[in-house]
């Protein structure tokens, strides 16, 4: 058996002040009528109509006006999650519309229904994420969330340069990050060694040849001499 109703506050799926709806009698006697949710439809109640609708425009204007100016506020912040992650950056589990609430409430002391926080599927990954949010029927919004792991990353090594080997230019070795060897120094060093003695003959050079026809004259050979006499 149904009973008709005039609700006097705001139902989840059922409707909102003023409205005019049908009910089990029942959950009206026994729930909706003990908790002042709504009352009977009858030509009395009916007066209070008017004043019901008054005050259900003023709500949704001051709700409209406060999802708008958090929907504002809410762009410009960043909810940092930190979860538990492996060396390779892959999550241990997931982050979830209700964890994103509770670090609002943390962080920023704003209270958010987790059901306001629209997430297609619970977030498995490290990184930075922007996050839709349904606040009002008529105000969406947008939320930067960013998902670290608890254990800071190892830096990496730092790496060692690689040794400069000497180059060899011209029989001589030098390192190009310390002096360039050039001609110019090569000429400058020859000139601060001191000059080798000439040899009498240089290498190469043949000994003069005796004009054709000319003998060479032999050194004479000592006389002899003489023999000493006998004794007679």
């Amino acid at each position: 058996m149904k009973t008709e109703v005039i609700l006097i506050h705001n139902i989840v799926g059922l409707g909102g002040e003023s409205d005019q709806v049908k009910v089990a009698a029942g959950y009206a006697r026994n729930y909706l009528f003990p908790q002042r949710l709504a009352i009977p439809l009858t030509q009395v109640n009916k007066r209070h109509i008017e004043a019901l609708r008054q005050r259900r425009a003023e709500r949704e204007a001051h709700e409209f006006n406060t999802m708008t100016e958090l929907s504002k506020a809410l762009s410009k912040l960043i909810c940092l999650i930190k979860v538990k992650a492996g060396e390779d950056g892959k999550m241990f589990g997931s982050a979830t519309a209700g964890m994103i609430a509770d670090e609002l409430k943390h962080q920023f002391d704003i209270s958010l229904d987790k059901k306001k926080i629209h997430l297609e599927h619970p977030i498995r990954a490290l990184g930075d994420y922007e996050v839709e949010l349904h606040l009002h029927p008529e105000v969406k919004g947008t939320l930067k969330v960013r998902v670290e792991s608890l254990t800071p990353a190892a830096a990496p090594a730092p790496e060692t340069a690689a040794p400069v080997e000497p180059k060899k230019e011209g029989g001589r070795e030098f390192k190009r990050e310390r002096h360039t060897y050039t001609k110019r120094d090569a000429k400058a060093e020859k000139d601060q060694q001191p000059e080798k003695a000439q040899k009498p003959e240089a290498a190469g050079e043949k000994k003069p040849h005796a004009a054709k026809g000319e003998k060479t004259a032999k050194p004479a050979k000592a006389a002899k001499a003489p023999k000493a006499e006998k004794a007679e």
